[in-house]
């Protein structure tokens, strides 16, 4: 083992030897290295003859760069071409840790690692892998999830996504948790996504207050979790009583045995699927400042090692937007957008379609998306009669239908419930 990762270890053993068990064979032999190239560089800084750095320069010592591009961008040069640091931009890393603050605001002043940038949460989701997910390693998880959870965590570290049902009728099935939670082995691997991706389903504050429950209790029984938030949907929450911080939030300073390890970004939370900026983020009772200092050398050796860095020009243009005076107000503008469409898929189900022979209604609160439960009729076979008949495209998700009504205008909407009860209709009567 390098002696840079052998120190980190050293250290985190040092602060709470239960989050050194939960790293991974990966996780505890990664490192940012702090000597070779990388110091080398560091050393050249600021030089008036700089020739240790991997790009190309303007006689001015600007970055050499394509007229083509530069025309086209309306910041400097130094904040677009050159490389960011395998960390991030550190300003903004610490904006995203200001923001995470101010919407969670039960996190009070318990200390939380400085976020490092990931490729968005996909990269970010497979830096947990890296991290902490051995070959054989379970992953608990809810049993509608995310598909690509599978080529992240089972294909690319060959864990096992072992999951519980949603629900328990309408609830969150908090029992299920608990019963995967405290099955035999001590280290424990959950991943919760909220709102969830397929269904838009957030729990309530009494669920919440449940599910803390139940992982304290595990970690009081000597179990040591690592706590995945993926909050890839953060902050779109429609309706009253529905829990609206992150759950990393009662988490974070929850117990010794539970380190909890938030995945966000700007993805969905800012409207910038394309620029591929995320943060990974964490906590955990024990916190200080030298453990979030190990924690975030880690993780930035794991992206140096995996993509070098992330896109300079994305946290450039993010950072100009936080730095933004009308980007609040702009915000909130886009989450009444999103939920008003809400409202109206809600208006039109609850209206025309609540007691529908063809399909049941899957309880949903928050986030772009709700699903719809087929009775007895294929998915996929009703997926193509709205392809091929009725021009409109949905997801068919085993005997789901998942409706992205974040992407639909208002006006569509009811249409599209009316194609989709036609459709069901036509699968079942064999009229197609």
């Amino acid at each position: 083992m390098n002696p840079q990762a052998e120190k980190l270890n050293q250290l985190i053993r040092e602060i709470n030897p239960s989050v050194f068990d939960l790293l991974s064979y990966r996780g505890r032999n990664i490192f940012f290295p702090t000597k070779g190239l990388v110091k080398q560089g560091l050393d050249a800084k600021g030089k008036k003859i700089n020739a240790s750095i991997g790009m190309a320069m303007e006689d001015d010592g600007s970055p050499l760069r394509l007229k083509a591009i530069d025309n086209k961008l309306n910041l400097p040069p130094e904040e677009t071409f050159p490389y960011a640091s395998s960390y991030g931009k550190n300003e903004l890393r610490d904006i995203w840790k200001e923001i995470i603050r101010e919407k969670n605001p039960t996190l009070g002043k318990h200390p939380i690692s400085r976020p490092v940038v990931t490729n968005a949460l996909t990269h970010g989701l497979s830096i947990c892998g890296y991290l902490f997910v051995n070959e054989g390693d379970k992953i608990i998880m809810p049993d509608l999830f995310w598909g690509n959870y599978k080529l992240l965590f089972e294909n690319a570290y060959g864990g096992q996504l072992e999951h519980f049902p949603l629900f328990s009728g309408q609830n969150f099935n908090t029992e299920g948790l608990k019963e995967r939670l405290n099955s035999p082995g001590m280290k424990k691997i959950v991943l919760l996504n909220f709102p969830n991706n397929p269904t838009g389903y957030t729990p309530t504050e009494i669920e919440v207050q449940e599910i803390t429950t139940i992982i304290n209790d595990a970690a009081e029984n000597g179990k040591k979790i690592v706590l995945l938030t993926d909050d890839a949907y953060f902050g779109l929450v429609y309706e009253p009583g529905i829990y609206r911080e992150s759950i990393f939030s009662p988490m974070a300073n929850l117990h010794k045995n539970v380190l909890a390890v938030k995945v966000d970004g700007a993805t969905k939370e800012d409207y910038a699927w394309g620029f591929r900026v995320g943060f990974i983020t964490f906590s955990n009772k024990l916190m200080n400042d030298e453990m979030a200092r190990c924690l975030e050398d880690k993780a930035a050796g794991a992206v140096r090692g995996n993509v070098s860095n992330c896109p300079h020009l994305s946290q450039s243009l993010l950072l100009t937007a936080y730095n933004s005076p009308d980007y609040k107000e702009d915000k909130e503008r886009k989450v009444k957008l999103l939920k008003s469409r809400y409202e109206k898929v809600k208006e039109v189900v609850l209206g025309k379609y609540i007691n529908s022979e063809y399909f049941d209604i899957v309880p949903n609160n928050s986030g772009y998306f709700m699903c719809l439960k087929l009775k007895g009729i294929d998915a996929e076979e009703v997926r193509q009669v709205l392809l091929n008949k009725y021009d409109t495209g949905i997801m068919a998700i085993g005997d789901l239908i998942r409706v992205a009504y974040s992407s639909l205008a208002t006006d569509l909407i009811e249409l599209l419930f009316e194609n989709i009860q036609n459709a069901c209709h036509d699968v079942k009567k064999g009229n197609y």
